[in-house]
């Protein structure tokens, strides 16, 4: 996961020298943002012109769904005082999947900082690669590394939908939401729309 996901961090050096930032500029955004979605939202409203308080609440908006998985983490993780604020910068998808999906508390907290250490470092030197080399990479290039997240997700979620129709029902459901909801709404309302709706749906299913 690690070297898969961090490699898409090259994609996103490139569309951020792309979008006008310099390659210190790039690089200080994976190392102190350091969650794709929001990066590469808001280089994409800086390379269409937006201003940047559009640019950065659409990170923000897209950021927020972190702030519940620090929350469904915060127990089990049990990290106090500056470990506790290390912890919180890797709560990002790929960390959450993985630590949710194991057996028990000792296994759980191996798999969150196992992940997050080799994203982070992955996607760290990824990125600058990627600023660096950007005008190295064909269209072709861009193509492979623009399947690899989607395809991680779809690795980490695939398990959890095997058993139950209800479950790919509603998740089904949450992906058309968003994919709707695309072209009409600001950037990342959608994801947070998509994600109530599946919420209310598991949420029915278990009661």
């Amino acid at each position: 996961m690690g070297l898969a996901v961090g490699l898409y961090g090259a994609a996103f050096g490139a569309a951020a020298t792309a979008a006008g930032l310099s390659v210190l500029q790039t690089c200080t955004l994976s190392l102190l943002m350091f969650t794709g979605a929001s990066q590469f939202a808001l280089v994409g409203v800086l390379g269409a012109g937006g201003a940047p308080v559009a640019a950065v609440a659409s990170a923000l908006l897209l950021g927020a769904r972190n702030t519940l998985y620090g929350l469904r983490l915060a127990a089990p993780l049990e990290v106090r005082g500056i470990r506790r604020a290390v912890a919180a910068h890797g709560v990002i998808d790929e960390t959450t999947a993985m630590a949710l999906a194991a057996p028990n508390p000792q296994a759980l907290r191996l798999a969150f900082t196992v992940t997050g250490v080799s994203l982070f470092t992955g996607w760290n030197l990824s990125t600058l690669a990627g600023a660096l080399g950007s005008s190295l990479l064909g269209a072709s290039a861009q193509v492979a590394l623009d399947a690899v997240v989607p395809a991680a997700f779809l690795g980490l979620l695939w398990p959890r939908l095997r058993h139950s129709g209800t479950d790919r029902l509603v998740a089904g459901g949450g992906a058309l939401i968003a994919l709707a909801l695309t072209p009409v709404v600001p950037p990342g309302l959608q994801i947070m729309l998509a994600a109530a709706a599946v919420g209310l749906g598991f949420g029915g299913r278990r009661r």
